[in-house]
């Protein structure tokens, strides 16, 4: 067993030297993975440890660390099993809207995880053309632009329409992206729904009006636009949320604590040899946010 723990410390080393290298020094949690080879590394030295002791691992020190290692892998399971539950179905058809959460952008450009939920949000935009995208996120310290910025100028070149593409710029984290997302879904609705209101009202009054002798239109005397108003009932708005497959089950659940009951998930791909520490990073973020009430 010391030597399959060893080699578990080993490879949570050299996993968070790639981490270094290939993704750099301000990957968010990549500090796990060193806390991971200690934790490794003191089990495997168990025998160096009941050496300082004198005769093995004192009980009362092995039941409460078994305890906790059981318990952290089980709870590690069951939130991975509901992350990944979901991801396999199918996207769903014409979304009304559909909030694209930011990730980082990086000084020679967006970053892969970006990129790989943008290319997402382009092939559904070309299999749904109606649809709005909310493009959300705020600037961080170390980032040149906005990521909706980058992720509007993305989209745009690559051929979906600017009059489909919202921006939403404040948010810094998955929660606020979707709070601040919800409200520019309301205004935007608001919007559209009084720009066709206005258009069945000038509809509806062209309709009314008779036909002069010379083809000229002549309004019935006594009428007034509002005569002719008619309100119609209001379509309910569907609304979905794209991010990576990791990302996916926590997005969803905050968007149904924080106003939008009926949210629907795109899962975009993400880098394969990234997924374990993203698993692990999502892992705790799940935790953390139910337990401050986020979702």
């Amino acid at each position: 067993m010391s030597w399959i723990l060893g080699i578990c410390s080993v490879l949570c080393c050299v996993y968070f030297a790639a981490i270094m290298i290939c993704s750099g020094p301000g990957t968010s949690f990549a500090f796990i993975w060193l806390v991971l080879a200690l934790v490794f590394g003191a089990a495997a030295s168990g025998r160096l440890v009941g050496r300082l002791f004198g005769a093995g691992v004192p009980l009362w020190l092995r039941v409460p660390a078994a305890t906790l290692f059981v318990t952290g892998l089980v709870v590690f399971v069951i939130v991975e099993i509901l992350v990944f539950t979901g991801v396999a179905r199918s996207d769903p058809e014409g979304l009304d809207y559909v909030i694209v959460l930011g990730a980082k952008v990086q000084r020679e450009g967006i970053s892969k995880s970006l990129k790989m939920r943008l290319d997402k949000a382009i092939q559904y935009a070309e299999e749904n053309p109606d649809t709005v995208f909310v493009l959300s996120g705020g600037k961080g310290a170390d980032e040149p632009v906005a990521e909706a910025q980058a992720m509007y100028e993305y989209m745009a070149y690559n051929g979906v329409p600017e009059e489909n593409l919202l921006m939403e710029l404040q948010s810094t984290s998955t929660v606020e992206n979707i709070a601040y997302s919800r409200l520019v879904i309301e205004q935007d609705v608001e919007k559209r729904r009084e720009m066709e209101a206005e258009k069945r009202r000038q509809d509806r009054i062209l309709r009314m009006m008779p036909v002069g002798p010379e083809g000229t239109l002549h309004p019935y005397r006594g009428s007034s636009p509002e005569d002719f108003a008619i309100d119609a009932p209001a379509k309910p708005v569907h609304i979905g949320v794209l991010t990576s497959n990791f990302h996916l089950f926590r997005a969803m659940q905050i968007g149904k604590k924080w106003g939008i009951p009926d949210i629907q998930g795109i899962a975009a791909p993400s880098e394969p040899w990234m997924l374990p520490h993203f698993c692990v990073r999502e892992c705790a973020a799940i935790l953390k946010d139910k337990l401050m009430g986020n979702m």
